[in-house]
């Protein structure tokens, strides 16, 4: 189960909920088994620059390689580049989670 945490100013007037809907939507386009994307949005009161992080961590599969990490990164600084006013500084950060990493869903 992916993770997507977006860190940003609090001047940005964005629709983050939206952001982390298409950024569940592009990690399924890339690997349709990726299952549904936790997401968090964190405005930062007290910044310096606008600017707005996204950090995605996905568990690491053997076809999670250095080519699906490039197309997943370049689709999602497209789809988020597209919501951000401007000026505005973005980086994407995309990690793999490790072997002892553990998940499951609690009913």
């Amino acid at each position: 189960m992916p993770h997507c945490e977006l860190s940003y100013s609090s001047d940005l007037d964005i629709d983050a909920k939206a952001i982390l809907s298409e950024v569940e939507a592009c990690i399924l386009r890339h690997d349709d088994g990726a299952g549904v994307t936790k997401g968090r949005a964190y405005p930062a009161p007290v910044f310096h620059h606008t600017h707005l992080k996204a950090s995605v961590a996905l568990l690491a599969k053997p076809h999670r390689n250095a080519a699906f990490t490039a197309a997943l990164q370049k689709d999602l600084v497209d789809l988020i580049a597209a919501r951000l006013p401007r000026p505005c500084w973005l980086s994407v950060d995309i990690t793999y989670s490790s072997q002892t990493y553990h998940t499951e869903f609690l009913e």
